[in-house]
């Protein structure tokens, strides 16, 4: 089984490769952003964990799910609350996706996605046999994110700010999956990829 770590910064283009693994290459992507919501359902783990710390009449809607928005009002703005909330939240999901992948190899899965938007930050460079960026230029980057998430400048500014930098995750990449371009070109790096990577395993 190999597996691959797919990581970028925030509006970087993951989606699309990971989309592009599954459909055209059959991967099992196993997303961490996902996982992160299923456990901050009702009741489950984080979910208890956010009500607890902050109270909920601050972090709940008014269906008893969480308020995102709420919660990033907090967190984008006050490093010790960030910190607190990876640390509550980073081992809860890496320890459901170990679970996954286990079960992957289990099944006899050939090519296998970890989809981690913070894959550096949280320490889990050890765990894919090699890492994919997903790159954008810094100015594409701000545009898609002020335009995906209807975000001003200084709020997108914070949020990729929160991150490490582009540059540096590019830097350390085993293979850096160049996505300012079209859909195809992008497309066509994955497929290269691809072929090189697994021809050589």
């Amino acid at each position: 089984m190999k597996v691959i770590g797919l990581t970028g910064g925030i509006a970087s283009g993951k989606s699309t490769v990971s989309g592009l693994l599954r459909e055209q290459y059959g991967a099992v992507v196993l997303d961490a952003d996902e996982v992160a919501r299923e456990i901050a359902e009702p009741f489950e783990p984080l979910w208890k964990a956010f009500v607890s710390r902050y109270g909920k009449e601050h972090v709940l809607c008014k269906d008893g799910t969480l308020d995102r928005e709420a919660i990033a009002e907090i967190v984008f703005h006050d490093s010790a609350e960030r910190n607190w909330m990876d640390g509550a939240a980073h081992p809860l999901i890496k320890q459901r996706m170990l679970d996954r992948l286990a079960k992957c190899k289990k099944a006899g899965k050939k090519l296998v996605v970890l989809d981690v938007p913070l894959l550096y930050e949280t320490g889990w460079e050890k765990l894919p046999d090699e890492i994919w960026v997903v790159y954008v230029d810094p100015k594409t980057q701000l545009q898609r994110l002020m335009h995906r998430n209807k975000l001003s400048e200084t709020l997108a500014r914070e949020r990729i700010a929160s991150q490490m930098s582009m540059e540096e995750k590019r830097r350390r990449a085993d293979v850096v999956i160049d996505n300012n371009g079209t859909q195809e070109e992008t497309a066509a790096q994955v497929q290269a990829a691809v072929i090189q990577r697994m021809s050589t395993k």
